[in-house]
């Protein structure tokens, strides 16, 4: 499994709009091999901004790395640039990538992944 994570700085102030942005923001992620999940995460806030993280579980690296070159993935980022003054960021995303090593699912099943 792999985790790809984006973290955002939102200037406070901004929450609300970041928000309505990801709320209405088009997906098509299930239609892509490999995708599981995502969450978009909303952390503690701090005098200068509010983090938030956008989280996405791939059953493989290779997946997410395919995502990051489809049409699909083009299209999710087209609009980016229409956003731009409805919200303000203390700087830009700043990506994580994580390779799991150890799933405990549900059923208290663990997984040892040799990533």
């Amino acid at each position: 499994m792999f985790i790809a994570m984006n973290r955002f700085r939102v200037v406070p102030g901004f929450e609300e709009a970041f928000e309505k942005i990801w709320r209405e923001r088009k997906t098509q992620l299930n239609e892509l091999k490999g995708y599981v999940e995502f969450h978009m995460l909303k952390g503690p806030k701090s005098d200068d901004h509010t983090l938030y993280a956008s989280h996405t579980v791939w059953e493989t690296r290779e997946d997410f790395t395919a995502w990051t070159k489809s049409e699909q993935f083009r299209a999710a980022h087209a609009n980016a640039g229409n956003n731009r003054g409805k919200v303000e960021y203390l700087s830009g995303p700043h990506f994580e990538g994580f390779d799991v090593i150890i799933h405990d699912d549900k059923n208290g099943q663990r997984i040892f992944d040799a990533a």
